[in-house]
Order: C-alpha cells, then sequence, then structure tokens
C-alpha cells in the first residue's frame, strides 16, 4: 500500500501492530522489516523470515527517553543521542529491567537503537512501543531500496507493506558506546 493508504487508515494499521504484524516499512536509509519488538512471537516470525537465528535486532524507539529509561548511558554519550533522529544505529547497555521480548537481544546486555530521521518515526511513537528494525533481506544479501526486490516467499509472510518509492539511502551508521572507546562503523 502507499504511504497515503496508510495513513488514510492509520488507527486500524497501528491496532494490528500492537496485535503482532509484520511490517515492511521506509526508513531514512533503506527499507526494514518490523515488528512490536515486545511480542515475542512476532519477533521469533521475523528470525525465521530472515532465516537469522542468533544475532540481535536494533529497535526503533518512540522517543529519546526510552534510551535514558532502558540503557545505561554514560554522560559523555549524550552527544551521540543528540545525532537522533538520524541515520544512526547507536548500541548502548541495556539495564536489567526492561521491556523488550526475550528473543530480540538473544542473551546479551546491550542493543541497536535507532530514531530515523523519517515520517515512519511518527508511526512507532503513536504505537508507544519499540519496534523492531532490520534490513529486509535475507541476511548476508543485498539490501533491498525497492518494494519490488521483496522475495516472493518472504513477502507471503508479510502482514502490512508500506510501499513510499524507493530508498535512497544505504545502511546506518553503527556508534558503538558500550566499549571505553567508542567505535564507529560506516556500513
Amino acid at each position: 500500500m502507499k504511504k497515503s493508504d496508510f495513513f488514510l487508515h492509520r488507527i486500524k494499521y497501528i491496532k494490528k501492530l500492537k496485535e503482532g504484524a509484520i511490517c515492511v516499512y521506509p526508513t531514512d536509509t533503506i527499507y526494514g522489516i518490523g515488528c512490536d519488538a515486545t511480542i515475542y512471537d512476532s519477533v521469533a516470525k521475523i528470525r525465521l523470515l530472515k532465516k537469522r537465528s542468533k544475532k540481535p535486532f536494533s529497535i526503533i524507539l518512540p522517543d529519546k527517553s526510552w534510551i535514558y529509561h532502558y540503557c545505561d548511558v554514560s554522560p559523555i554519550y549524550t552527544r551521540y543521542i543528540e545525532k537522533l533522529p538520524g541515520p544512526y544505529t547507536l548500541i548502548l547497555k541495556l539495564k536489567t529491567e526492561h521491556n523488550l521480548a526475550a528473543n530480540v537481544v538473544c542473551g546479551l546486555n546491550h542493543i541497536g537503537v535507532r530514531i530515523p530521521d523519517h515520517w515512519f518515526s511518527t508511526v512507532v511513537k503513536e504505537l508507544k512501543r519499540p519496534f523492531i528494525t532490520t534490513s529486509l533481506n535475507y541476511s548476508g544479501m543485498p539490501h533491498i531500496t525497492e518494494i519490488e526486490q521483496i522475495p516472493f516467499e518472504m513477502k507471503q509472510h508479510i502482514d502490512i507493506i508500506i510501499d513510499d518509492g524507493p530508498c535512497k539511502g544505504k545502511p546506518s551508521t553503527i556508534i558503538d558506546l558500550t566499549k571505553d572507546e567508542v567505535e564507529i562503523i560506516e556500513r
């Protein structure tokens, strides 16, 4: 569906997302696939679709306050948090108490967080829950920048597909804030 159709029926689709729907959506970088990051079964379905069993997923946050509430953030790293929204994934240490499904981080104590500089972030803000964000491709395959590139066998298991035309970005820059020194990974 086109972006305009999604917004026309936004309340219906946000309800579906809260019920566990799998969604393909555009970002400020490339197309992603995601779901409510608090629903174990939906996260498991994305793992099967991507053929990715162990690697943790990143999340889109409703707002920056979630970072301070659920992650251990050293004051020296706030300048990186201020880069959001933008084409960045910040890797942060998770506090013990969080509301993510266990299969999001796969037993690790850190998480990749994003707030894309894109209209889709307003959907996550309205959802009021963290949202899985991972590239819409099989692990190791080229990134998808147009809806027509979605593999057929993957497409038939997706509940919502939002077509916003070609995405012209590249995957987000990863900024790892879990070590003594900041590590920046351009992809």
